[in-house]
């Protein structure tokens, strides 16, 4: 969802060829249907600064969706996308195809390999090392300790995914994950003393993976797509997503899982008494990997979700529009192109992805609905020659902009995504977690979430548990 290094992507490069039919980790909803061609000067002027993507600096605040959430949908990404060669962003290496093992939400970016095989990350075996437990730098303070990961000696941070630390937020979720396994593994430990180290750790496993999975399917995708999307595809099945394992589909980690980049803020408040908001991508908060220096970059999560009766912010509007600072990213070299939405189009392009038109029609989006964006997005790009189809990442946006999330009450625009954009997004994770044998959606859909007395389970409860 957020800005990623650009790495080598191995494997992905299957998806730059029409006729692959051995995909391995990667897949496509949508392989009979035509690649768009736009050309790419006007792919350019729709995604520059000054063009019809470029917000400005003031804030279009969401009424729904919180701030956490844009972060939160980070860490899933990662979690989704992390082998040790490869990355979403750059194409590379078209014969690493069958190499990876499965996608799964199965926050490998906090247990890495376990604690066999990622020892380094476990100081008991069944504990995960954070910073309080003198692996901070011996410059910090305590309290700046107690709230970053583990680190080496130079500041690099110690954990599953080294792309959770590029920015204080997601840092500081990742060590919020890693505390409230620590914290299960303590209350499983209380109920019963006799569980040796390897039971201990393997229920503890299980316990936080299945809350994280319940949240995802309770919490994070309602919030994003809407509830009655969510039950429509839990009790009507999967129509778009259908593989027999577990694989990430181009539509959505080239289009639909990017509308993130819609919601970023250019600034963010991470404090209760914060009088002035941090650059997303200023020094403060936005310049990770290193280690915490400064009492103003511990993040108040109650200022970011719902926790309690403090005010909490709320995301940019779901739309077509970005802040001014993301369509010319400071830390991208002179030469390349620095806009970030230009830089989704022309990756959507490189990757042979349909129109949003073509894509909604596949999956049987009445054609009033269809009309009613493309108009929408005529009416938004003036000047502009999309008369081939709209590019399916800048589609998608515009059917969250001018239709929106479904909830019970009808639709919300600028709430969440739209019936083409949510479908891609909820079935692909649902996918995900049914596809994996060991999640509760494989071994048992009676479950219910038991560290919290409601049988309910939320990141208020994952950030207070913990």
């Amino acid at each position: 969802m957020a800005h990623h290094g650009m790495k080598p992507q191995h494997g992905i490069m299957a998806m730059c060829e029409k006729d692959n039919h051995n995909e391995g980790r990667f897949g496509r909803l949508f392989s009979g249907l035509p690649a768009l061609y736009t050309k790419p000067s006007e792919l350019k002027k729709l995604g520059a600064q000054g063009g019809p993507m470029d917000g400005g600096k003031a804030r279009n605040d969401s009424q729904t969706i919180p701030m956490g959430m844009v972060f939160l949908g980070q860490f899933i990404d990662h979690d989704i996308t992390l082998d040790t060669t490869s990355r979403l962003d750059k194409v590379n290496d078209p014969n690493a195809i069958f190499n990876f093992r499965t996608p799964a939400l199965d926050l490998d970016c906090v247990y890495g390999l376990g604690p066999e095989a990622s020892n380094f990350l476990f100081k008991d075996g069944v504990s995960l090392l954070t910073g309080k437990d003198g692996t901070a730098l011996a410059s910090q303070s305590q309290n700046h300790r107690d709230n970053d990961v583990a680190r080496t000696s130079t500041g690099t941070a110690i954990i599953g995914d080294p792309r959770n630390d590029e920015n204080r937020v997601i840092a500081q979720l990742q060590l919020a994950f890693i505390n409230f396994h620590n914290h299960v593994v303590a209350h499983l430990q209380a109920a019963d003393p006799s569980l040796n180290h390897g039971a201990l750790y393997e229920k503890a496993n299980e316990e936080v993976r299945w809350h994280y999975h319940w949240m995802i399917l309770n919490e994070f995708l309602p919030t994003m797509i809407g509830a009655p999307l969510v039950q429509e595809i839990m009790s009507e099945g999967r129509q778009l997503f259908t593989p027999h394992k577990g694989q990430i589909p181009i539509e959505f980690s080239a289009a639909a899982y990017r509308f993130g980049h819609s919601l970023a803020p250019q600034k963010l408040k991470v404090r209760k008494a914060q009088t002035h908001d941090f650059e997303l991508f200023g020094g403060t908060l936005g310049f990770g990997f290193q280690p915490i220096s400064d009492d103003k970059q511990i993040i108040e999560w109650e200022v970011l979700f719902n926790i309690d009766a403090t005010p909490f912010q709320t995301t940019d509007k779901l739309d077509t529009k970005m802040p001014t600072d993301l369509l010319a990213l400071p830390f991208i070299p002179a030469g390349s192109e620095n806009s970030l939405a230009t830089r989704n189009l022309l990756r959507g392009q490189s990757f042979l992805l349909p129109s949003g038109e073509k894509a909604s029609q596949a999956a049987g989006i009445d054609q009033t609905i269809i009309d009613k964006v493309t108009a929408h997005v005529k009416g938004n790009t003036a000047g502009i020659d999309l008369s081939n189809g709209t590019p399916l990442w800048y589609y998608i946006l515009a059917e969250a902009e001018c239709i929106g999330r479904k909830d019970a009450g009808g639709n919300k625009p600028g709430e969440g995504l739209g019936p083409l954009g949510g479908r891609i997004v909820g079935e692909t994770l649902i996918g995900l977690l049914e596809l994996d044998t060991t999640s509760f959606l494989s071994v048992d859909r009676n479950w219910i979430p038991n560290l919290t007395n409601n049988g309910d389970f939320t990141m208020k409860d994952l950030l207070t548990f913990s």
